[in-house]
Protein backbone atom coordinates (compact mmCIF):
# COMPACT_ATOMS: atom_id res chain seq x y z
CA UNK A 1 0.00 0.00 0.00
CA UNK A 2 1.53 3.61 -0.68
CA UNK A 3 2.04 5.48 2.04
CA UNK A 4 -0.42 8.83 2.17
CA UNK A 5 0.63 11.92 0.77
CA UNK A 6 2.52 14.55 2.59
CA UNK A 7 0.16 17.26 3.94
CA UNK A 8 1.94 20.16 1.96
CA UNK A 9 2.73 23.42 3.87
CA UNK A 10 4.00 26.54 1.17
CA UNK A 11 5.51 29.66 2.76
CA UNK A 12 4.67 32.63 0.11
CA UNK A 13 7.62 35.26 1.17
CA UNK A 14 7.81 38.44 -0.26
CA UNK A 15 10.52 40.68 -0.78
CA UNK A 16 12.10 42.04 2.67
CA UNK A 17 11.22 38.82 4.19
CA UNK A 18 11.74 38.47 7.65
CA UNK A 19 14.34 35.89 8.32
CA UNK A 20 13.22 33.99 11.47
CA UNK A 21 9.24 33.81 10.12
CA UNK A 22 10.16 31.31 7.54
CA UNK A 23 12.43 29.39 9.50
CA UNK A 24 9.57 28.66 11.98
CA UNK A 25 7.45 26.52 9.72
CA UNK A 26 10.32 25.09 8.10
CA UNK A 27 11.69 23.73 11.55
CA UNK A 28 8.55 23.24 13.39
CA UNK A 29 6.28 21.47 10.72
CA UNK A 30 9.46 19.55 9.19
CA UNK A 31 9.91 18.41 12.81
CA UNK A 32 6.56 16.70 13.03
CA UNK A 33 7.02 12.96 13.12
CA UNK A 34 4.61 9.95 13.32
CA UNK A 35 4.90 7.17 16.12
CA UNK A 36 7.31 5.21 12.97
CA UNK A 37 9.08 8.37 12.87
CA UNK A 38 7.96 9.02 9.36
CA UNK A 39 7.23 12.69 8.38
CA UNK A 40 4.24 14.17 8.74
CA UNK A 41 4.69 17.41 6.44
CA UNK A 42 6.51 18.40 3.11
CA UNK A 43 7.35 22.19 3.16
CA UNK A 44 8.09 24.50 0.27
CA UNK A 45 8.98 27.80 -0.01
CA UNK A 46 7.54 30.15 -2.98
CA UNK A 47 7.91 33.49 -4.39
CA UNK A 48 5.39 35.57 -6.77
CA UNK A 49 8.41 34.73 -8.89
CA UNK A 50 10.95 32.14 -8.25
CA UNK A 51 14.71 32.84 -7.93
CA UNK A 52 16.06 35.87 -5.19
CA UNK A 53 14.76 37.49 -2.61
CA UNK A 54 16.02 39.73 -0.86
CA UNK A 55 15.58 39.05 3.21
CA UNK A 56 15.07 41.66 5.78
CA UNK A 57 19.21 40.83 6.36
CA UNK A 58 22.36 41.10 4.48
CA UNK A 59 21.35 38.10 2.64
CA UNK A 60 19.55 36.86 -0.22
CA UNK A 61 17.04 33.90 -0.51
CA UNK A 62 17.14 31.71 -3.40
CA UNK A 63 13.26 30.37 -4.05
CA UNK A 64 12.69 27.61 -5.94
CA UNK A 65 9.16 28.04 -6.83
CA UNK A 66 6.44 30.06 -8.02
CA UNK A 67 3.28 30.89 -7.43
CA UNK A 68 2.24 27.70 -9.01
CA UNK A 69 2.81 25.14 -6.01
CA UNK A 70 -0.32 27.32 -4.02
CA UNK A 71 -2.31 25.39 -5.76
CA UNK A 72 -0.73 22.41 -4.35
CA UNK A 73 -0.78 23.44 -0.65
CA UNK A 74 -2.69 21.99 2.07
CA UNK A 75 -1.78 24.96 4.10
CA UNK A 76 -0.22 28.52 3.34
CA UNK A 77 1.66 30.89 5.39
CA UNK A 78 2.59 34.21 4.67
CA UNK A 79 5.11 35.73 6.76
CA UNK A 80 5.65 39.42 7.21
CA UNK A 81 7.84 41.44 4.98
CA UNK A 82 9.38 44.92 5.17
CA UNK A 83 6.73 46.31 3.19
CA UNK A 84 3.95 45.59 5.85
CA UNK A 85 5.71 48.54 8.07
CA UNK A 86 6.00 50.95 5.28
CA UNK A 87 3.15 54.05 4.50
CA UNK A 88 3.56 53.39 0.80
CA UNK A 89 3.22 49.75 0.83
CA UNK A 90 1.51 48.73 3.96
CA UNK A 91 -1.48 46.60 3.22
CA UNK A 92 -1.53 47.14 -0.37
CA UNK A 93 -2.27 44.12 -2.52
CA UNK A 94 -0.60 44.11 -5.39
CA UNK A 95 -2.02 42.48 -9.24
CA UNK A 96 0.24 39.58 -8.91
CA UNK A 97 -0.26 38.52 -5.26
CA UNK A 98 -3.71 38.57 -6.00
CA UNK A 99 -3.30 36.70 -8.80
CA UNK A 100 -1.06 34.21 -6.20
CA UNK A 101 -4.20 33.73 -3.84
CA UNK A 102 -6.14 33.41 -6.57
CA UNK A 103 -4.75 29.70 -6.90
CA UNK A 104 -5.10 28.50 -3.35
CA UNK A 105 -8.31 25.69 -3.36
CA UNK A 106 -11.02 26.16 -1.56
CA UNK A 107 -10.81 24.68 1.72
CA UNK A 108 -7.26 25.31 2.20
CA UNK A 109 -5.51 26.42 5.35
CA UNK A 110 -4.37 29.71 5.04
CA UNK A 111 -2.18 31.40 8.36
CA UNK A 112 -0.31 34.87 8.22
CA UNK A 113 2.88 35.33 10.75
CA UNK A 114 2.65 39.02 12.14
CA UNK A 115 1.66 41.52 9.83
CA UNK A 116 1.48 38.96 6.97
CA UNK A 117 -2.08 40.05 8.14
CA UNK A 118 -1.87 42.62 5.98
CA UNK A 119 -2.38 40.58 3.07
CA UNK A 120 -4.46 38.31 3.81
CA UNK A 121 -6.38 41.32 5.13
CA UNK A 122 -5.99 43.18 1.61
CA UNK A 123 -7.01 39.99 -0.21
CA UNK A 124 -10.71 40.14 1.89
CA UNK A 125 -9.82 37.05 3.37
CA UNK A 126 -10.23 37.52 7.32
CA UNK A 127 -13.25 40.27 6.37
CA UNK A 128 -15.72 39.74 9.38
CA UNK A 129 -13.52 37.21 10.97
CA UNK A 130 -11.22 37.47 14.16
CA UNK A 131 -8.01 38.45 13.37
CA UNK A 132 -4.50 39.71 14.93
CA UNK A 133 -1.26 40.81 13.95
CA UNK A 134 1.69 42.63 16.02
CA UNK A 135 0.30 45.15 18.35
CA UNK A 136 2.35 48.07 17.25
CA UNK A 137 0.99 47.71 13.87
CA UNK A 138 -2.62 47.48 15.34
CA UNK A 139 -3.89 50.71 14.75
CA UNK A 140 -2.97 51.20 11.24
CA UNK A 141 -4.77 47.49 10.48
CA UNK A 142 -7.81 48.47 12.12
CA UNK A 143 -7.79 51.85 10.30
CA UNK A 144 -7.15 49.86 6.85
CA UNK A 145 -9.52 46.81 7.44
CA UNK A 146 -12.06 47.81 9.67
CA UNK A 147 -14.50 44.93 8.86
CA UNK A 148 -11.75 42.57 10.19
CA UNK A 149 -12.77 41.65 14.13
CA UNK A 150 -8.85 42.22 15.00
CA UNK A 151 -8.29 41.97 18.96
CA UNK A 152 -4.35 43.15 19.14
CA UNK A 153 -4.02 41.35 22.65
CA UNK A 154 -3.70 37.76 21.84
CA UNK A 155 -1.26 35.35 20.63
CA UNK A 156 -2.93 33.52 17.41
CA UNK A 157 -6.68 33.51 16.14
CA UNK A 158 -8.55 30.47 14.10
CA UNK A 159 -11.66 31.38 12.05
CA UNK A 160 -12.74 28.13 9.82
CA UNK A 161 -9.34 27.44 8.22
CA UNK A 162 -8.06 30.84 8.70
CA UNK A 163 -5.10 31.56 11.01
CA UNK A 164 -3.37 34.47 11.95
CA UNK A 165 -0.44 35.52 15.01
CA UNK A 166 0.80 38.51 16.60
CA UNK A 167 4.66 39.10 16.36
CA UNK A 168 7.21 36.94 15.41
CA UNK A 169 7.69 34.59 17.97
CA UNK A 170 3.95 33.77 18.51
CA UNK A 171 4.51 32.32 14.71
CA UNK A 172 5.85 29.52 17.18
CA UNK A 173 2.42 29.23 18.71
CA UNK A 174 0.74 29.43 15.85
CA UNK A 175 2.81 26.28 14.16
CA UNK A 176 2.70 24.44 17.39
CA UNK A 177 -1.47 24.91 17.21
CA UNK A 178 -1.35 23.51 13.78
CA UNK A 179 0.34 20.60 14.29
CA UNK A 180 -1.48 19.70 17.45
CA UNK A 181 -4.68 20.24 15.43
CA UNK A 182 -3.72 17.79 13.03
CA UNK A 183 -2.32 15.00 14.78
CA UNK A 184 -2.67 16.03 18.70
CA UNK A 185 -0.79 16.77 21.61
CA UNK A 186 1.84 14.03 21.36
CA UNK A 187 3.73 14.99 18.31
CA UNK A 188 3.24 18.45 19.01
CA UNK A 189 4.93 18.14 22.52
CA UNK A 190 7.81 16.14 20.67
CA UNK A 191 8.37 18.91 18.22
CA UNK A 192 8.37 21.17 20.76
CA UNK A 193 10.50 19.33 23.24
CA UNK A 194 12.71 19.07 20.15
CA UNK A 195 12.89 22.72 19.13
CA UNK A 196 13.38 23.77 23.01
CA UNK A 197 9.73 25.92 23.09
CA UNK A 198 6.75 26.04 25.44
CA UNK A 199 4.45 23.12 24.23
CA UNK A 200 1.61 24.94 24.18
CA UNK A 201 0.03 28.21 25.20
CA UNK A 202 -3.37 29.17 24.55
CA UNK A 203 -4.21 31.59 21.35
CA UNK A 204 -5.95 34.02 23.63
CA UNK A 205 -2.79 34.45 25.83
CA UNK A 206 -1.67 38.07 26.34
CA UNK A 207 0.40 39.80 23.79
CA UNK A 208 3.81 40.99 25.33
CA UNK A 209 2.81 44.79 25.14
CA UNK A 210 5.12 47.31 26.52
CA UNK A 211 6.21 45.48 29.50
CA UNK A 212 9.41 45.60 30.98
CA UNK A 213 11.69 42.84 31.48
CA UNK A 214 11.11 40.76 34.09
CA UNK A 215 13.94 41.34 36.64
CA UNK A 216 16.21 37.83 36.87
CA UNK A 217 14.95 37.15 40.45
CA UNK A 218 11.52 36.88 39.09
CA UNK A 219 12.15 33.55 37.74
CA UNK A 220 11.48 32.04 41.56
CA UNK A 221 8.26 31.58 39.93
CA UNK A 222 9.47 28.70 37.43
CA UNK A 223 9.81 26.60 41.00
CA UNK A 224 6.18 26.73 41.72
CA UNK A 225 5.45 25.87 37.99
CA UNK A 226 6.83 22.73 38.12
CA UNK A 227 6.06 22.19 41.59
CA UNK A 228 2.54 22.68 39.92
CA UNK A 229 3.31 20.01 36.97
CA UNK A 230 3.61 17.88 39.36
CA UNK A 231 0.86 17.96 41.59
CA UNK A 232 -2.19 18.46 38.83
CA UNK A 233 -4.08 16.01 40.72
CA UNK A 234 -4.48 17.68 43.78
CA UNK A 235 -6.13 20.98 44.93
CA UNK A 236 -3.99 23.37 44.03
CA UNK A 237 -4.69 27.24 45.22
CA UNK A 238 -3.12 30.32 44.74
CA UNK A 239 -1.92 30.25 48.28
CA UNK A 240 -0.48 26.99 47.46
CA UNK A 241 1.24 28.31 44.22
CA UNK A 242 3.15 31.32 46.49
CA UNK A 243 4.21 29.11 49.26
CA UNK A 244 6.19 27.08 46.64
CA UNK A 245 8.27 29.71 45.87
CA UNK A 246 7.89 31.31 49.51
CA UNK A 247 6.81 34.30 48.53
CA UNK A 248 3.09 36.42 49.10
CA UNK A 249 0.44 35.59 47.14
CA UNK A 250 0.56 39.39 45.62
CA UNK A 251 4.13 39.26 45.11
CA UNK A 252 3.47 35.46 43.61
CA UNK A 253 0.62 37.04 41.23
CA UNK A 254 2.28 40.01 39.76
CA UNK A 255 5.34 38.11 38.71
CA UNK A 256 3.95 35.63 37.36
CA UNK A 257 1.81 37.90 35.45
CA UNK A 258 5.23 39.78 34.04
CA UNK A 259 6.98 36.20 33.16
CA UNK A 260 3.74 34.80 31.50
CA UNK A 261 0.87 37.48 30.81
CA UNK A 262 -1.74 35.61 32.05
CA UNK A 263 -2.62 34.86 35.72
CA UNK A 264 -1.55 31.55 37.69
CA UNK A 265 -5.26 30.05 37.36
CA UNK A 266 -5.64 30.19 33.77
CA UNK A 267 -2.24 28.88 33.08
CA UNK A 268 -3.10 25.91 35.59
CA UNK A 269 -6.19 25.32 33.68
CA UNK A 270 -3.92 25.12 30.41
CA UNK A 271 -2.04 22.62 32.25
CA UNK A 272 -5.16 20.70 33.13
CA UNK A 273 -6.64 20.76 29.97
CA UNK A 274 -3.26 19.96 28.37
CA UNK A 275 -2.55 16.62 30.73
CA UNK A 276 -6.40 15.93 29.95
CA UNK A 277 -5.52 15.76 26.42
CA UNK A 278 -2.52 13.44 26.65
CA UNK A 279 -3.94 11.18 28.87
CA UNK A 280 -7.20 10.98 26.48
CA UNK A 281 -4.40 10.37 23.63
CA UNK A 282 -2.51 7.51 24.97
CA UNK A 283 -4.87 5.85 27.31
CA UNK A 284 -8.33 4.00 27.97
CA UNK A 285 -9.16 5.31 30.57
CA UNK A 286 -12.92 6.76 31.49
CA UNK A 287 -13.28 10.68 31.46
CA UNK A 288 -13.93 10.38 34.98
CA UNK A 289 -10.81 8.60 36.12
CA UNK A 290 -8.58 11.64 33.85
CA UNK A 291 -10.72 14.12 35.07
CA UNK A 292 -9.43 13.37 38.53
CA UNK A 293 -5.60 12.59 37.41
CA UNK A 294 -5.76 16.19 35.50
CA UNK A 295 -6.80 17.50 38.61
CA UNK A 296 -10.48 18.57 37.45
CA UNK A 297 -12.19 16.84 40.05
CA UNK A 298 -14.61 15.47 38.49
CA UNK A 299 -15.62 14.72 34.51
CA UNK A 300 -18.32 17.07 34.41
CA UNK A 301 -16.04 19.85 35.39
CA UNK A 302 -13.25 18.28 32.64
CA UNK A 303 -16.38 18.43 30.30
CA UNK A 304 -17.49 21.93 30.73
CA UNK A 305 -13.20 23.07 30.72
CA UNK A 306 -12.90 21.28 27.59
CA UNK A 307 -15.88 22.99 25.95
CA UNK A 308 -15.09 26.69 26.38
CA UNK A 309 -11.01 25.78 26.30
CA UNK A 310 -11.33 23.52 23.08
CA UNK A 311 -14.55 23.92 21.67
CA UNK A 312 -15.00 19.94 21.99
CA UNK A 313 -15.78 17.25 24.50
CA UNK A 314 -13.19 15.09 25.91
CA UNK A 315 -14.84 11.98 23.97
CA UNK A 316 -15.06 14.20 20.76
CA UNK A 317 -11.07 14.85 20.88
CA UNK A 318 -10.38 11.71 22.06
CA UNK A 319 -12.11 10.33 18.80
CA UNK A 320 -10.45 13.08 16.51
CA UNK A 321 -7.13 11.80 17.98
CA UNK A 322 -7.42 8.52 18.57
CA UNK A 323 -10.70 6.83 16.19
CA UNK A 324 -12.74 5.69 19.16
CA UNK A 325 -14.32 6.48 22.19
CA UNK A 326 -14.27 4.93 25.95
CA UNK A 327 -16.90 6.02 28.09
Amino acid sequence: MAAPALHRVVILVRHGVIPMEIGIPHRLFGEARSPEGEPLYAVLTAALQPGPVVAQADFVLQVPHGPEVLATADTVIIPASEDDYSPETQGVLTDEMAAALALIRPGTRVASICTGAFILAAAGILDGRPATTHWKNAPAFHAMFPQVALDPNVLFTESDGVLTSAGVASGLDLCIHMIRSDHGAIVANDVARGTVIPPHREGGQAQFIQRPVPAPQSSIVSHARAWALEHLDEVITLDSLARACAVSRRTFTRKFREETGISPMQWLLEQRVQRACELLETSDRTVDRIATEAGFGTGAAMRLNFRQTLGVTPQQYRMTFRGQGVA
